[in-house]
């Protein structure tokens, strides 16, 4: 197998976090290196939580400075529109409703590069205003949408069928019926992403306890 930069974090990491290495030809390269036992040295109580916070990081694609300032966030007091949250769930806000995210997860784009790509071009509209960060933070009643002179992009073509058949989040509302080449794709944010551990390759409970060490 073709093993990259990609292959080897996620192999370190014990978890397929990347699009690319969510394949069967991954699975069982992970799983051999199981069955002939070459686990390492089991991990401390400090390189558990290293794994989980870099699981959590590369999985969103953060840089480690980024990944602290949402960390930060999600346990400041001053923290008001996520008051009544807990610290966990405050993160795994922030981190899911970025604008990125948020088109990954709606299916516009294949992997989470691809949507920063999408978003950072200015192909996307929030609430029908173009933008071209992102890390903007979506609300719910937020709307996003592809910018008109987008919509024909190749980078759209197969969007439409990706989304018919895409399980997407509850807090996230598409017209898969709708979404055909060449119209404007519209996704609503309709509420607040929750977050559900046993769901996700990475504990952030765990993540945060790496920063409160």
């Amino acid at each position: 197998m073709k093993t990259g930069p990609k292959y080897k974090i996620a192999r370190r990491l014990g978890a397929p976090i990347f699009e690319k290495t969510q394949t069967a030809k991954y699975t069982l390269s992970l799983s051999r290196k199981e069955k002939t036992g070459r686990r390492g040295r089991p991990k401390s109580e400090y390189g558990a939580a290293l794994i989980e916070k870099q699981k959590a990081r590369f999985t969103y694609g953060l840089t480690e400075r980024q990944f602290r300032v949402y960390v930060d966030k999600a346990l400041s007091k001053a923290s008001t529109a996520l008051l009544i949250a807990s610290p966990v769930q405050k993160l795994f806000t922030l981190l899911e409703t970025r604008l990125d995210n948020t088109l990954y997860r709606a299916g516009l784009a294949k992997t989470r590069a691809a949507a920063r790509q999408i978003a950072g071009h200015g192909h996307a509209l929030v609430n029908g205003r173009r933008v071209t960060i992102p890390s903007i933070h979506l609300k719910t009643g937020d709307t996003v949408s592809l910018r008109a002179g987008s919509a024909d992009s190749p980078l759209f073509t197969d969007a439409g069928e990706r989304m018919k058949t895409l399980t997407v989040p509850a807090w996230l509302t598409v017209d898969p019926e709708n979404a055909t080449a060449g119209s404007v794709f519209k996704i609503e944010v309709a509420g607040e992403p929750v977050y559900a551990p046993a769901e996700h390759l990475f504990d952030l409970g765990v993540a945060i306890e790496f920063y409160n060490r």
